[in-house]
């Protein structure tokens, strides 16, 4: 497949501005290893495309017209990869800020010769805000963000009304969004936000039990023996049209 990948905007689907926002997360300079930083060098090229600020073309930047999975913050990339495996029929578009978890990502796609990722170095809220159109995601994946647990730090959690918002619109009618946490109160907000957003369908009632496709992480499988639950929330985008719920159908 070719190394370039470029971006368009459809004139009908202008993006909307992106406001101020409180960043979800702190750069930092992190540890990365000779083996993570050789696969920025080696494969960034291929499987990595820029932030422009509009819309991305994403049958063109894939290949094909698959569905779209939109992985926020995949850490290391042990789930993405994962995930991407299994289901060569979806597309995966994951999303990070640091610079270890791109490069042991990058090695992932390589060593186990996935096509179906691509890999953007930039804050999730500006790239629903303005690099993706309305509706084009089959799903969204949230797993295990930060949980800023300081109560003064709670405003830098990603899960805000105006953020949930966002990642509604950006979700095509009858397509999912999957959130994971292990600290309790940030699980109760979680709920309590996406059940308030007019976009969204609970998919059960509260959390959700365990999916068996979601794979187990040596992070969550160490926190689970510490004693820390974990809670799922499985949201889908309503029907445009009125109609039964999806729970009726």
């Amino acid at each position: 497949m070719s190394s370039q990948h470029t971006t368009c905007t459809k004139p009908d689907q202008a993006a909307p501005a992106v406001h101020a926002h409180v960043r979800s997360f702190v750069r930092r300079q992190g540890k990365i290893t000779a083996a993570q930083r050789q696969a920025r060098v080696e494969f960034q090229a291929k499987w990595s495309l820029p932030y422009e600020g509009h819309p991305i073309d994403l049958p063109q930047l894939f290949g094909n017209a698959n569905p779209v999975v939109l992985e926020i913050g995949f850490g290391m990339g042990e789930t993405t990869a994962t995930i991407a495996a299994r289901n060569p029929q979806w597309n995966f578009l994951g999303l990070e800020v640091y610079a270890a978890g791109v490069g042991s990502l990058l090695n992932r796609i390589e060593r186990d010769g996935l096509t179906n990722i691509r890999i953007m170095e930039q804050d999730a809220v500006d790239v629903l805000g303005s690099g993706l159109a309305e509706s084009s995601l089959h799903g969204v994946h949230l797993f295990f963000p930060d949980p800023w647990p300081k109560k003064r730090h709670h405003k830098r959690r990603l899960i805000q009304p105006a953020v949930a918002h966002l990642i509604a619109n950006r979700i095509r009618p009858g397509g999912y969004l999957h959130c994971a946490t292990d600290w309790p109160h940030y699980a109760e907000q979680m709920l309590a936000v996406l059940a308030a957003e007019p976009l969204l369908e609970n998919r059960f009632s509260g959390f959700a039990p365990r999916p068996d496709w979601r794979p187990l992480t040596k992070f969550e499988a160490r926190g689970l023996r510490l004693g820390n639950p974990v809670a799922d929330l499985i949201f889908m985008r309503r029907p445009t049209r009125a109609g039964p719920s999806a729970k009726e159908q």
